[in-house]
Order: C-alpha cells, then structure tokens, then sequence
C-alpha cells in the first residue's frame, strides 16, 4: 500500500491505496465522495469524469498513484461554484437530466466547455460532449442548456478562458513529477514549472546492471548494405540513436549513454530518462546493450537489453540484423504494457528504425528485401482478410435488410 496525498476540493488529504487502485475508487472509497459514479470502468461512458489540476480527466482508468500532490475536485466540489451552478439551472429548466446517473460527469464536462467556448456552437457543444453518455435524456436538453449559459455568459461580457486556464501541454497530470528511486511513498511530490517541462529536475538514479527479463522477444530486419558495413555504422552511438524514432541522448561515449525515449502504451505515455551500458564484439559482428530508465509522471521504471548480430542474408545480398529483446516493466507502463502491445510497438519501432539506417548508410530506403519474413507475410495476409471480410460484411448485411 502506498500513502497518497491529495488535495480533493480544496482540502488536504491521505489515503493508502494499492499501486491499481483507481482515482475514482479511492475517491469514493477513501475519501467518501460517491457523488464520482462509475459505469464502465473503461474510460468510455464519462460518468467517472473529474477535474484534475483544472482539467476533465476520466477517474475510473486513472490511477491514483499517478496523482500524488495533484489538485482534484469532483461534483461535491462545485456546490458553490458560479459557473456549476448556472449550469444547475439551465439543466433543471431544459429537463437536461432524468436518471442522473450520468449528470456528474456531464456537469464537469458542460462547465470546461462553457470555460473555454467563445460561442454558443451547437456543434461544438456535441464535439466536446461526445464523451459523456446518457442513456436517458437524448441530449437535446442538455445540449440546449449548456448552449443557454454560454450565450448568457458572453451576452453579460464574460469572455472564454483560452484552454480553460491551462498552463501547460500534455495529458492531464503531466506536470507532475516525482523521484524516480523511491520505492514507496509519495510524500515527496512536486510541482515543476509548466515552462521547464515535466520531470526535467529529475535525477536519473536508474544503473544499467544485467537482469533477468521478464518477458523477451525476437525480430530481425534487412539492411541493403554489407554485414562489415552495418556493424561499422552502429559505432557511432549518436548517428544510430538519431534513427530510433522517440530517443535522445544528452551524452555519449563509445560504451556508454545517457538520454530520454518516449514511449506510448496504451493510455501511457511516458519518457523514460536513463543510461545504457553498450558493448561489441567485432569478431562475431554481435553487441549489447543494457538499459535501464524511470518516467516521474507515471511513476514507471524499465529495464531493457537488447542482443543483437548483424550476417549476411541468406539471398547473398545486404544483410540481416537479428534483434533479441528481453525487458522488465514496473509502474503503470508495468501494469498496461502486456507482452502483445510491447511487441506491437516495437516491431513498428524496429521498422522505422530500418528505414531510416538505410537513408544514413544512403542506401535505397525504399528497397525490398529478397524475400518476406514470415511476420510480414502474416499482416500481409491479414489485411487483405480484413479488406474482404468487411466487404461480405457490408454485402450480406444489406441483403437482410
């Protein structure tokens, strides 16, 4: 369990939560605030939506932890905010509201649009709402009674707050920023300047030591350009890093480096800040690398090692450079990186990564290799099932009709 500190409607408070406890469950669980109501616990229906350091977030798939030090309000906060309560009225007057089960959630989503928009559009009204369902009223109501306060407000010359006041860029919470080496606890939480960016006074406390994976993965990509060529290249840390889509080396030597690769999993995205160690054997074509790294906004640590040999292809052409993964996760890029989307996103990853060695070495970046791996053949195939089953789809579906 981990003791997180939270100002919640402008009230300071501590609630020990587990790493997967959601914001919403401890709001309503720890804190007591139950007027945040869950439906589909899957970021879709909006009911759990909340206001987190000033802007809309879905409670039910953020996690709590991520949020220590963070300002939140829920709907219990907003009882003598001016805005809610204009907001109140119109949904009262216009019958924008019959279960009330979604009216939470709809009501901090109407107020961020009635904050940020210059006039009463209907349609950016059901843009920005399009995220908040009820399976009540059929929208019409609601959609009249925010378009109601927008115009009333701009009428009695209260102008749009550009973004709402947000100060900075990024998911919501981003700005937050945490030390990375500790274990448990959030007491240290802290604000970083919106100019500076988020987790840039972050020490990097992360050592790249050898470690037993976790999970491993194997791929392999063609080069058109000789094996003695391709090993050569890879001694320039700086130049090969520059073709890894996501990284950025603040330092480098021929064996080691220190920099940031941003990675998006899922509903995280996360720069992870750190060192690698890199070591090459000549003989064998063949090298190393160990890495480890943390990301102080979501609390997340990883570590990677990455084997690699470079031969030459089997069509007595260019060459072939086999890539073993091994990785461990922790933090919430642990608890939403399954062995699957990691594999996704680095076989897209090592595919760019291909493309652009081959416009460094100034080779053909648009040649083909001999022959298609079997991955490749499997997508290749798999799309054109998609392409055609979609159409028998769309055919028989209309001869029902």
């Amino acid at each position: 369990m981990t003791t997180l500190a939270l100002t919640v409607n402008g009230r300071e408070r501590q609630a020990p939560v587990a790493p997967r406890t959601s914001l919403a469950d401890a709001l309503r669980d720890a804190c007591g605030l139950t007027g945040t109501h869950l439906g589909c616990e899957h970021g879709v229906c909006g009911a759990c939506t909340i206001l987190l350091d000033g802007q809309p977030a879905r409670s039910c798939i953020t996690f709590a932890v991520a949020c220590a030090g963070a300002e939140i309000t829920t709907i219990e906060g907003l009882d003598d905010d001016e805005l809610a309560g204009e907001l109140r009225a119109a949904f009262r007057r216009h019958h924008a509201l019959q279960c009330g089960y979604c009216t939470p959630g709809m009501m901090i989503s109407a107020r961020d649009l009635a904050l940020r928009q210059p006039f009463a559009d209907e349609r950016a009204i059901r843009i920005g709402l399009n995220g908040n369902l009820c399976r009540c009223t059929g929208y019409v109501g609601i959609v009249n009674a925010v378009k109601e306060v927008i115009a009333a407000r701009r009428g009695r010359g209260v102008a749009a707050v550009p973004g709402a006041g947000r100060a900075a860029l990024g998911p919501v919470g981003a700005h937050l920023t945490f030390d990375v080496s500790q274990e448990s606890g959030v007491a240290g939480a802290k604000r970083s300047s919106p100019v500076e960016g988020a987790g840039e006074d972050v020490q990097v406390t992360m050592r790249p030591v050898d470690f037993t994976p976790t999970h491993e993965f194997e791929r392999s990509l063609y080069v058109n350009d000789t094996p003695e060529s391709v090993f050569a290249h890879f001694a320039d840390v700086r130049t090969v890093a520059a073709a890894i889509p996501g990284l950025s080396l603040t330092a480098a030597s021929a064996d080691h480096a220190e920099g940031s690769f941003a990675v998006a999993l899922g509903p995280i995205t996360a720069r992870l800040r750190g060192q690698a160690q890199i070591s090459r054997d000549a003989s064998r074509l063949a090298g190393r690398i160990l890495a480890a790294g943390g990301d102080a906004a979501s609390r997340s640590r990883a570590r990677g090692a990455v084997d690699y040999r470079v031969r030459p292809s089997e069509a007595g052409a260019g060459a072939v450079i086999e890539i073993r993964v091994g990785y461990s996760l922790s933090g919430l890029l642990g608890q939403l990186g399954r062995p699957g989307l990691v594999e996704a996103v680095a076989r897209r990853l090592i595919a760019d990564f291909a493309a652009n060695l081959e416009r460094q070495l100034g080779r053909d970046g648009g040649s083909t290799p001999p022959a298609k791996t079997r991955l490749q053949l499997l997508e290749t195939f798999g799309a054109i099932w998609r392409e055609w089953a979609g159409r028998l789809a769309a055919r028989f579906g209309r001869s029902r009709q």
